[in-house]
């Protein structure tokens, strides 16, 4: 074996661990390396970057030096040429790999829609997406794991994608695998089945970044769970990132791995709660932006009025629209939405509001009387807040143009139709006049869920 070259002896060594580790291990992170010289007793092989060199020497290192003592017949040690080193391309103490052009693991795929550009903030997230952004600048760091909880469809996807595209735009080789708690679990009996457990602490534990989505579905799967809890383990003691859903607080939860709970705890812990009725207006607006469908603001107040629970549901009522508008060629209006959706409704909103809510809230705000609005004087200063009135009426309530006319003492459905398309003119034309129906319409809510 004195005469084998360098390189011939690294390609019987691969060779000889691809069937222990894979071929997808072996293609990720031996097929980069290139074998230089082999001088006494050292062989020089050439590595893209320093994070291959740390990766071989950690993983399998100690399984070459076996292999290549098989096939020489002495002791033959590894050492390292850096093509690139990242202390020339990353900032100081930069955890993630080096940011070329291209990525060589694409260990999952994210959507590319998920983005911080796309989220749309409001008083219910603005903490978790700010840690969020944080932690995809500077992952491994202080917000270790991070942790978001809270009910379906609030944008906690959303955010674990936007964190995993943002590192991968900052740095193109970053190891960012998103998953679900069940592929986990099922991917780890699987590897178990196959006896390969190997394999798959590889995949896990060779990370930048784990997304795990849902991990409330882990709790209670013994050895699953203490799987992920070694997993977590080396990830954190590598200062790689870990960030993880849920639909309920860490305290919440009961695993049988006790210590688990501590650790989801150890960096951040932020929730997200149901959005408030301006950001449901702002994420309709961006929806029907993104999908170039206007939507008349009085039917957005309308929907975001009413549709409160997700924002999977308020999106879910905009496609729904989008169709309707689609096949009809006609504008929006808001009886068409009560129509369309009225099966989507929350049951909040099955129990109208009360018109007298809405009219002694309205004159209120300015400073007149509710005799006033249900009287007869055309003055600007009653007829406006009269106006504004039966406009809320018309998008909080299921009464009829005939039923709300009858409300302001006898007028006319033709009297409410058109204080109802001269208050959305002017929600359409004038930007303050927006967030003063806002206001009003949160104030008729507050006083009605008393």
């Amino acid at each position: 074996m004195n005469n084998i070259s360098a390189q011939e002896l690294w390609t019987r060594a691969v060779d000889a661990i691809r069937g222990e580790i894979g071929e997808e291990q072996s293609e990720l992170w031996l097929r980069p390396v290139e074998a230089l010289k082999l001088d006494e007793q050292i062989l020089l092989v050439r590595v893209p970057n320093k994070y291959f060199a740390d990766g071989i020497k950690k993983n399998f290192q100690k399984r070459l030096s076996l292999i290549l003592k098989d096939i020489t017949s002495r002791e033959i040690g590894l050492d390292y040429e850096i093509s690139r080193d990242l202390k020339d391309v990353l900032p100081a103490n930069d955890p993630i790999s080096d940011p070329s052009p291209q990525s060589d693991f694409p260990l999952s795929e994210l959507n590319p829609r998920y983005t911080f550009g796309s989220f749309v903030l409001g008083d219910s997230n603005r903490f978790a997406a700010a840690t969020a952004e944080a932690v995809s600048k500077s992952p491994g760091t202080q917000y270790n794991p991070y942790f978001i909880y809270g009910g379906v469809g609030l944008g906690k996807t959303h955010l674990m994608h936007a964190i995993g595209n943002e590192m991968r735009r900052l740095r193109p080789r970053a190891r960012v695998l998103y998953t679900t708690s069940e592929r986990f679990v099922n991917e780890y009996i699987t590897c178990i089945q196959h006896n390969r457990p190997d394999d798959f602490r590889s995949k896990f534990r060779n990370l930048d970044c784990l997304l795990i989505d849902d991990i409330q579905f882990l709790i209670g799967k013994d050895r699953s769970e203490q799987e992920f809890f070694h997993t977590f383990n080396d990830l954190f003691a590598a200062k790689k990132q870990v960030v993880m859903s849920s639909d309920r607080s860490p305290k919440e939860m009961s695993p049988s791995e006790q210590r688990l709970i501590s650790r989801f705890e150890w960096g951040v812990v932020a929730d997200i709660k149901p959005p408030d009725l301006e950001t449901r207006i702002a994420i309709l607006r961006k929806k029907a932006d993104t999908e170039g469908f206007y939507v008349p603001d009085d039917v957005i107040l309308f929907v975001a009025s009413n549709v409160k629970t997700n924002i999977r549901a308020l999106e879910g009522a905009l496609i729904r629209l989008k169709a309707f508008a689609s096949m009809t060629g006609s504008a929006l209006t808001v009886d068409d939405a009560k129509d369309i959706l009225k099966d989507a409704l929350t049951s909040e909103s099955s129990s109208p509001v009360r018109m007298e809510t809405i009219q002694r809230i309205v004159a209120f705000k300015y400073s007149v009387e509710v005799r006033d609005l249900k009287g007869h004087q055309r003055t600007a200063a009653i007829a406006m807040p009269r106006q504004v009135a039966m406009y809320l009426a018309c998008v909080m309530t299921d009464l009829s143009l005939k039923e709300i006319g009858r409300s302001f003492g006898g007028k006319d459905h033709t009297t409410v139709l058109h204080a109802r398309e001269k208050i959305r003119k002017l929600v359409d034309a004038d930007p303050f006049f927006l967030p003063l129906i806002n206001k009003l319409e949160a104030d008729i809510r507050a006083v009605e869920n008393q």
